[in-house]
């Protein structure tokens, strides 16, 4: 193309994609520093209706456990993106169950909560295990590497059990203190990671650690100023004009207009590697370019945050002890292992239920004894003793892929605790099977997760930014950032 055409080029997208760049740069940085934020809330209500909570949807109900209090009073508590709330099996009302909390939304998320043999309950935030010692809430402190979030918590006996994403934590008795566990190595393992998760964790810079992400929020800052500088040079011109048919000065106008350009240019080609590797690799995180990278392993970049001596880095999901077959289970991102015991060496379960590759969310005995695996894949039930898997809602035998990461029932939640009422909650829509308190649907979003949501583009146009958003406005900044760089070089 000629110059005036690349000029012209980076010139419109720049003002089309201006504002969705500097949206993708500050929830970039708030993105890469979760817990840093994890006490800062944002207000449903200032969201748009999509957001706010109703009929148990968006995780606002993942499960749900009956259990007695010492004076013998059967209660059920209902668990899940905004902490805990107390009922009855009819589900008449609902108390706030989650004194000693923070008000934190991120550490409301609650992944599981059990009942050991003595009466105390356990929770297992994202963040923390907590202990309840019948008026708040106690965080009860775990051997955890940095970075480590809890994902589920099981219970058998006196033994229990907190699974994180990397490691499993084990107590018995007292549970006075716990035990890390890194799993064995299975038979057949091969030190490989996908090609999505690895530029993934380029695009964040998390791949490096934190040093790479402060690399990564630095060009984030250089992509404001790009965009800043950039309408500043289109602007102050106007300004100008407009000053000058006034008879005003525009001495300062023309100075920091010079100046807007000579930033805009400095910072653009010095800068133009890295600026280019973020808003592509981000490109490739959304439909289509994904599904490749996702099917592709690779092994792991020696000295990255990838090649870890543990196995399992990351890739742990939930845990359980079945009675029928006396053993141990893991689910994870891999797949589905029994362990003869959680030191024993994982053996893969070859017949197993789809799961989403975000993982499960529901996963629990019905009443005939079988399983019940629920993801955003949908809701299977697992006999394991006959080998066989089928779709809970059409009764078919179930595929042996787990499809695209949203099923046609993207399942969030499940509770058969209630009177008369077996609860499958749907993410979207929820559940009808169940009224939900309107005290509820206005419980805060984490900043966190209002940052992903205006980093995915949904907050902008809905669920569809799933699969175009990323994709049509990360291409435009990519481009523009392109056509910038030839305007320059051919200058030169």
């Amino acid at each position: 193309m000629k110059r005036i055409t690349w000029r012209k080029h980076h010139k419109w997208f720049g003002l089309l994609f201006c504002f969705f760049m500097l949206m993708f740069c500050w929830s970039g940085i708030v993105l890469n520093h979760r817990e840093a934020v994890a006490d800062i809330n944002v207000s449903r209500k200032w969201l748009p209706a999509g957001y706010r909570f109703e009929a148990w949807n968006g995780g606002l109900l993942r499960g749900t456990l009956r259990y007695t209090d010492k004076d013998s009073v059967a209660h059920i508590l209902a668990y899940g993106a905004a902490g805990v709330w107390r009922t009855d099996t009819a589900a008449s009302a609902f108390a706030d169950f989650n004194e000693g909390l923070s008000q934190g939304a991120d550490y409301r998320s609650m992944k599981g909560i059990v009942q050991t043999p003595d009466g105390t309950l356990y929770a297992a935030g994202q963040f923390g295990l907590y202990r309840h010692d019948g008026t708040a809430w106690i965080e009860i402190p775990l051997p955890l590497d940095e970075g480590e979030r809890l994902s589920d918590i099981t219970v058998r006996g006196d033994t229990l059990v907190v699974a994180g994403r990397s490691y499993l934590y084990l107590s018995t008795s007292s549970h006075a203190g716990f035990r890390k566990i890194q799993v064995k190595v299975p038979d057949g393992y091969e030190p490989k990671v996908t090609l999505f998760r690895t530029v993934w964790m380029l695009h964040s810079g998390e791949l490096f650690g934190t040093a790479g992400k402060l690399v990564v929020d630095a060009v984030a800052v250089v992509l404001v100023l790009l965009c800043l500088t950039g309408l500043a040079y289109w602007l102050l011109p106007k300004d100008m004009r407009r000053r000058h048919r006034h008879g005003r000065h525009t001495e300062g106008e023309a100075r920091w207009t010079r100046l807007s350009l000579l930033w805009h240019d400095k910072l653009g080609r010095t800068t133009i590697i890295l600026t280019l590797l973020v808003a592509v690799t981000g490109w490739c995180l959304r439909p289509p370019v994904m599904i490749p990278l996702a099917l592709t392993k690779t092994p792991a970049l020696p000295g990255t945050s990838l090649d870890s001596p543990n196995p399992w880095h990351d890739k742990l999901r939930m845990v359980r002890y079945d009675d029928m077959c006396g053993d141990w289970l893991l689910s994870t991102s891999e797949g589905f292992y029994s362990l003869a015991s959680p030191d024993a060496v994982p053996v893969k379960v070859e017949e197993a239920p789809p799961v989403s590759v975000m993982g499960l969310n529901v996963w629990q005995k019905d009443k005939q004894g079988n399983w019940l695996a629920g993801s955003f894949s949908g809701l299977f039930v697992w006999d394991r003793q006959q080998g066989w898997v089928t779709d809970y809602f059409t009764g078919e035998e179930a595929e042996d892929t787990a499809g695209p990461p949203f099923g046609k029932f993207a399942v969030s939640g499940y509770s058969a605790d209630f009177k008369g009422k077996e609860c499958v909650v749907e993410y979207y829509e929820g559940t009808d099977a169940l009224a939900q308190p309107g005290e509820l649907s206005t419980q805060p979003m984490s900043l966190w997760n209002f940052a992903l949501e205006v980093h995915s583009g949904r907050v902008f146009i809905g669920s569809v930014a799933t699969y175009v958003f990323v994709f049509l406005v990360g291409g435009g900044c990519v481009w523009c950032l392109w056509t910038g760089y030839r305007v320059r070089k051919g200058n030169k």
